[in-house]
């Protein structure tokens, strides 16, 4: 029987950058095959080489014992092969039938969207792989976990027999991981085959047949499950062993870096995200946020930085009421800000190191010159922006190339020395570990750990739950924009945190 998937000698290169180095990765039919590899490994290059996104320089693709090329994603498609991507691809707005058939309508004679038909394909897609979903429902109604499922059947809708899992445990609670897996083997078991790729090594050994761990771009090993431990991989992948986010004994101060007293932000509808929330955090101290997506702390972490208005109640910043202050004002006056989406929020992929260690503090020394606060510092830029790159391990051959050349590893380290150099009072954290390797992960714990140490005050909103457990001092729970819950993370197991964070734990309390 020939593999499902045979890539052969993959070499791609961009310039200056060596992404796939004679690569090779077969996959067996009906098997469950993850990829690892620090950023910057070549695991997103390959995987777009499969999926039709960008084209090899050299090697050759075979699925099924047949060679091909592909042009585009659709062409992929065609072939079989579909993408669950860890940013959901979907349109809140419309029902799970509309978002599953989206690019891909049936139609009645005339052009019109033959409904019938599509429902019944997705009854049918859903009951053949055990995956079940109310068509009707909108997907702005759906907890994160359904929404990955919807995912899931949009690309068997299309035909998949090949589903590549880019980091779709990243926003799932232990529960929904659970979930997730019950699925990915129920697919299995029906003869999908599956690429599943993933920084969490532990989960990696709990759901794959077969590991291929790329580093530098080169295949160093592929291995079975039950031959390694998490500690092996990371060595295979970063040469270091398993890091874990720890923390010292508390030396948190009685100064208050950041307080929320009574904040509710209310949606377009007048209907309150941010309910009435009350938190303070001293400096010194670290204060994790856990929640399911969805509940309230992004639009939490916009009333603190001042980019969502506030309807009522305060935000204070070393005691000093900041809720009518720009942005601009909040950076000025100490507030540093590691932003949840590096590319979207954090950078501009297009302009150099230098520029994009300025962003936030244009307006302050060495980045401007003084009084004359418009005019960049080009001589005091580059030196900052050397000084965060010898000191937060930056890896790039300068600091002219733009931020887009840079691993995700990399682009995360750039943001967090950006903020750290500018000794900030308080930090909001948001998913500063989302997506990047075992290697940079443990650089940016030890970085906030040393702030903390320094006497930084340090708000964490994080989607890794051992990541919250391991750094913070203390833990709230926020649950439909409200906070049930202040956890001391000695005392509690990621599953435990979990079932705070899907209202379970609530609803138990309530029967007893």
């Amino acid at each position: 029987m020939p593999n499902a998937i045979e890539l052969k000698g993959i070499t791609k290169r961009f310039p200056g950058v060596l992404a796939n180095d004679n690569v090779n990765l077969t996959v067996a039919e009906g098997e469950i095959h993850a990829v690892c590899g620090e950023n910057g490994a070549g695991k997103s290059t390959l995987m777009k080489i499969l999926y039709g996104m960008q084209p090899a320089d050299e090697g050759t693709m075979e699925l099924f014992g047949e060679e091909k090329t592909f042009a585009s994603p659709n062409e992929a498609i065609d072939a079989g092969i579909g993408m669950v991507h860890q940013h959901f691809m979907l349109a809140n707005q419309l029902t799970v039938l509309e978002n599953v058939i989206l690019g891909a309508e049936p139609t009645k004679p005339g052009g019109l969207i033959d409904f019938v038909e599509a429902s019944a394909h997705l009854e049918e897609v859903g009951k053949a792989y055990g995956l079940t979903v109310d068509s009707s429902d909108l997907v702005e109604m759906l907890e994160v976990g359904e929404r990955q499922r919807v995912e899931i059947i949009k690309v068997l809708f299309r035909g998949a027999k090949i589903l590549i899992f880019d980091e779709p445990t990243a926003v799932l609670v232990p529960q929904e991981v659970e979930e997730l897996f019950r699925n990915m083997r129920e697919l299995k078991a029906n003869g999908a085959t599956i690429i599943f790729i993933d920084h969490k090594l532990e989960e990696v050994l709990e759901i794959a047949d077969t590991i291929t761990v790329l580093r530098q771009g080169r295949t160093v090993a592929t291995v079975k499950p039950d031959d390694v431990s998490a500690s092996d991989l990371a060595e295979l992948m970063v040469g270091s062993e398993l890091p874990k986010p720890q923390l010292s004994e508390s030396k948190a101060l009685e100064t208050v870096g950041l307080s929320l007293h009574e904040v509710t932000v209310l949606d377009e509808d007048n209907r309150p995200i941010v309910d009435n929330v009350s938190l303070s955090v001293r400096c010194g101290e670290i204060l994790g946020i856990a929640g399911v997506e969805g509940n309230g702390q992004h639009e939490l972490v916009g009333a603190i930085l001042g980019t969502q208005s506030v309807d009522s109640g305060e935000v204070a910043l070393m005691g000093d009421n900041i809720s009518s202050q720009s942005v601009r004002k909040r950076r000025e006056n100490g507030l540093g800000y590691i932003p949840q989406d590096r590319q979207e929020e954090g950078l501009l992929l297009t302009a150099p190191l230098w520029e994009n260690a300025a962003l936030g503090h244009q307006t302050a020394k060495p980045f401007s010159k003084g009084w004359r606060q418009w005019f960049i510092d080009r001589v005091g830029s580059r030196t900052q922006t050397e000084r965060i790159r010898e000191e937060y391990d930056v890896r790039t051959p300068n600091i002219e190339v733009s931020a887009h050349a840079l691993s995700g590893g990399n682009q995360q380290k750039l943001i967090v020395g950006r903020e750290m150099v500018s000794q900030p009072s308080v930090l909001v954290a948001s998913h500063p570990t989302r997506g990047i390797d075992v290697g940079a992960q443990a650089s940016v714990w030890g970085q906030i750990r040393e702030a903390r140490s320094q006497g930084l005050a340090t708000l964490l909103i994080s989607a890794d739950l051992d990541e919250l457990i391991g750094l913070s001092d203390s833990i709230v729970v926020m649950f439909r924009g409200q906070i049930v819950a202040q956890l001391d993370p000695s005392e509690i197991t990621p599953r435990t945190l979990g079932a705070y964070m899907t209202g379970a734990a609530m609803e138990e309390a309530e029967n007893e």
